[in-house]
């Protein structure tokens, strides 16, 4: 018996997922102060898409709180994998991390992963004072449909229509700052700058591409909704900073998506940085940081609110204390 091409296709994007979600293994980290609390009532009832493990530091509290929520092209609810390995770098640079779980693409479609991220922001917020957390500084990060969650989460602080009745309500979801590793921002215009020309079953136009299953209809077919999905419809004057991270060789979400996010950002006259690694493929993002394979002929540009002022490409080693840097910018107090 011959599978049919919706099962053929479905096949082939769930091991996509298993590679995104799985490999590279997760990079060792540190143990959760919390473990599994319930940001949200859990739906379904033994999912984990509404569970966070917070990571606390020591010293000077309030501590400033960095969320952080993984890729698995929306197809698992792992998202506070790679958590750990996040707070070994910034708890001692005096930040919290909190590893945030959001929901599948299979248990609820969009826009019900940016509701579940909202309402993760806003039980951190509520839950400040309980926790020791500055509720008045709180940034995001992400890799893949992570960088995703990360920058729709940073663009519509000011969008009442996305805030969604997960959880906690009434309380603000903005978020101070966010970092984006290779995310996809565009799905319309994925396949048209992929490295290599896909084939069928393997397009992201596809009926069961990610894009197609996180918004419910073969991406092509219903712009609409595809747009409402989109960072790039969001940006306004009102966006807090971001920096975005995407490798040239990147054969799963091309390097396109994360510049066009940037260039949206810098046609706002927005502060955001964008760094850009020839050689660097999907995953990986600590990589992205500490692998000089993968930083080889890094450039890095940038873009301000003073006089919309602009960096052009220049040659640049992205670290870990770029990221510290950044977030030390825009999440300190004073």
């Amino acid at each position: 018996m011959h599978r049919s091409t919706t099962t053929l296709g479905l096949a082939f994007w769930m091991s996509a997922a298993t590679v995104l979600a799985q490999a590279p293994p997760a990079p060792q980290g540190l143990s959760p102060t919390h473990a599994d609390l319930d940001y949200a009532p859990p739906e379904p009832a033994t999912g984990n898409g509404h569970k966070l493990d917070l990571y606390l530091p020591t010293g000077a509290k309030p501590w400033p709180v960095v969320i952080w929520t993984s890729g698995s092209a929306w197809m698992a609810d792992t998202g506070k994998r790679g958590a750990g390995a996040l707070a070994l770098r910034l708890n001692p640079a005096g930040y919290a991390v909190a590893g945030v779980s959001i929901r599948s693409s299979s248990q609820v479609q969009f826009p019900g992963q940016l509701h579940d991220v909202k309402a993760a922001v806003r039980w951190l917020r509520t839950n400040a004072a309980h926790y020791n957390l500055d509720a008045e500084h709180i940034a995001i990060m992400g890799d893949s449909s992570g960088g995703w969650a990360a920058a729709m989460a940073a663009v519509t602080g000011d969008a009442p229509e996305m805030e969604g009745s997960v959880g906690t309500t009434g309380v603000s979801s903005k978020v101070q700052a966010a970092v984006a590793f290779y995310p996809p921002t565009d799905f319309l215009a994925m396949d048209a700058w992929a490295v290599q020309r896909c084939e069928r079953p393997r397009c992201h136009d596809s009926a069961d591409s990610p894009e197609s299953r996180l918004v419910g209809c073969a991406v092509q077919s219903c712009p609409d909704k595809v747009q409402a999905a989109s960072p790039l419809r969001y940006v306004t004057a009102a966006d807090p900073p971001m920096m975005i991270l995407h490798g040239n060789s990147d054969p799963l979400v091309p390097h396109n998506q994360g510049e066009r996010l940037y260039m949206a950002l810098n046609k706002a006259c927005l502060e955001a940085v964008f760094i850009s690694l020839p050689k660097a493929p999907h995953g990986s993002w600590t990589g992205f940081l500490t692998d000089d394979a993968l930083r080889e002929a890094a450039t890095m540009r940038s873009t301000s609110p003073a006089g919309c002022s602009v960096t052009n490409p220049t040659p640049y080693t992205p670290t870990w204390q770029t990221v510290i840097e950044f977030l030390d910018k825009h999440m300190k107090r004073g």
